[in-house]
């Protein structure tokens, strides 16, 4: 029982440190991670950016390769869970509360404070603006989660191994993947969930804070975001006891629902001519120019080359960071989908759900500001959203659902989390303890809390950064170990083979 929790303590030892270094010295704390930040994104971004696209050419192979017919479990094993709510589940999961928090503000920024090409405020800053948010947002993103759940997915659910990161490292290290090499892989993959769970707990207050702050004055103070944590933290608990098939299915078939509402209010009171046409040119143009963009670096710009670091680099290193939580999770609903299923709606559905919210959201904030109606880019980013409803019709009840979906998506994001963490300190348990769970979500909230006391966010988002970079090597040698069982097997199945005619 001792072996069966190691990770389980170790990550408590780690995050504790890291947490009473925030209380203490926030500020060094802060300023220590935020270089080793940027030095990582100045020496490692042309690998990022091989890397990610790396990932995505092995997702788009196992879309059109035979193997896609190999189901992840028996091959005659039915989904556990709906389409529907396997996609929202999956969805609420990878960027659910992101979304919200970027939908204006991202999009905005873009094309009024710093452009990904240096023109701010033109015609075709607006063009650049969707297409690089389409970029950052889209199947690069998703080919990272997928990549780490089908991975998951397919050696536990196809050769019953434990649903932990380290267990489909087996046919690279051998059983080493049970010894010390598997715990500190999976300790490793705990700390990084924790922290990309923690600072999303965090930028959820702060969005919730700054909402109330915008709509009825309610000061954005650390006092009522500790209170938003608060609330939040019996929901969730109460959600997480209930089990992954009731609490997160409903939540997460809510938050669709939400979602699809808000968006469909915005899209009609919104410019729907401009959103529109904006989102079937964006389309295009980010067809046109994938490649080039998923190799930008600018070696001879250090203007431009900033922002790529401030942006795309931060994006890739954010998403790496964030799939071991995402993947662990999708891996544990997908029971029963062929690979092809998988990829195609792991990959495909959720970046064309990306592409409109978007082009709704952002479309209608560039609008205002380019017709000179609204500067939305002068507001901070988590009222951004709100002063784009203030400009449109019905904007309390806009403003109200923004706040139920954001409320939603922050119960969810911590739910799974909860879960995900129970499963990878327990050997890859599918039923975690409710007392892990709960000591989860009371650690969760604790270390969002100490850091927003602390003024220590950064710090936290700085440091899941910088983990991203030593998970990225893991990210790969999944790929390698995933590419290598499946080619065995297509061998054992005689997959892809060109049968012989009988003369």
């Amino acid at each position: 029982m001792k072996q069966r929790y190691i990770v389980f303590y170790i990550s408590l030892v780690v995050l504790s440190l890291v947490v009473i270094a925030g209380v203490i010295i926030p500020n060094q704390l802060e300023q220590i991670t935020s270089n080793i930040q940027v030095f990582f994104s100045d020496a490692f971004g042309w690998y990022y950016l091989i890397l990610v696209t790396i990932v995505l050419v092995i997702c788009l192979y196992l879309l059109i390769s035979p193997v896609g017919r190999i189901k992840l479990g028996n091959q005659d094993e039915k989904p556990e869970f709906s389409t529907p709510t396997w996609i929202a589940m999956l969805f609420s999961a990878g960027m659910g509360i992101g979304l919200v928090f970027y939908g204006t503000s991202e999009p905005i920024s873009h094309y009024a404070i710093s452009s990904p090409t240096g023109e701010v405020g033109t015609n075709q800053a607006i063009k650049d603006a969707l297409r690089f948010t389409f970029f950052h947002w889209g199947i690069h993103a998703w080919s990272i989660y997928a990549i780490v759940a089908l991975s998951i997915a397919y050696f536990h659910f196809r050769h019953k191994k434990l649903s932990l990161i380290s267990a489909t490292l087996e046919p690279i290290f051998g059983d080493k993947v049970n010894g010390k090499t598997g715990k500190a892989i999976d300790t490793f993959a705990v700390l990084a969930t924790v922290l990309g769970v923690a600072a999303s707990l965090g930028f959820g207050a702060v969005q919730i804070n700054g909402g109330l702050a915008y709509l009825f004055q309610v000061p954005k103070t650390v006092g009522v975001q500790f209170l938003i944590i608060a609330i939040v933290t019996v929901l969730f608990l109460v959600s997480a006891m209930s089990g992954l098939g009731k609490g997160i299915k409903i939540l997460s078939n809510t938050n669709m629902i939400l979602a699809a509402t808000l968006l469909l209010l915005m899209f009609i009171f919104g410019p729907t001519l401009f959103i529109l046409n904006l989102l079937t040119d964006t389309i295009g143009t980010y067809i046109q120019t994938l490649p080039q963009m998923s190799f930008r670096i600018a070696p001879l710009n250090e203007d431009i080359r900033g922002w790529i670091n401030g942006w795309t680099i931060f994006y890739w290193s954010w998403w790496i960071a964030w799939s071991p939580f995402v993947g662990v999770f999708i891996a544990r609903v997908s029971r029963g989908r062929s690979i092809r299923e998988f990829v195609f709606y792991v990959l495909l559905v959720p970046t064309i759900i990306v592409f409109v919210w978007f082009s709704v959201f952002g479309g209608s904030a560039i609008a205002l500001e380019h017709n000179g109606i609204a500067q939305i880019s002068s507001l901070s980013a988590e009222e951004s959203l709100f002063g784009v409803f203030s400009n449109y019709p019905f904007s309390l009840v806009t403003s109200f659902t923004a706040m139920v979906l954001i409320g939603s998506f922050f119960i969810t994001s911590a739910d799974s989390g909860t879960y995900v963490l129970g499963m990878m300190t327990t050997n890859g348990s599918h039923s975690p303890g409710k007392k892990v769970k709960f000591t989860w979500g009371i650690l969760l909230s604790a270390i969002a809390l100490a850091l927003l006391y602390t003024g220590g966010l950064q710090a936290l988002q700085n440091m899941m950064i910088i983990a991203a970079l030593p998970f990225s090597i893991i990210i790969a040698l999944m790929a390698i170990s995933l590419l290598k069982a499946l080619s065995e097997e297509a061998k054992q199945l005689g997959i892809g083979r060109i049968k012989k005619r009988k003369a």
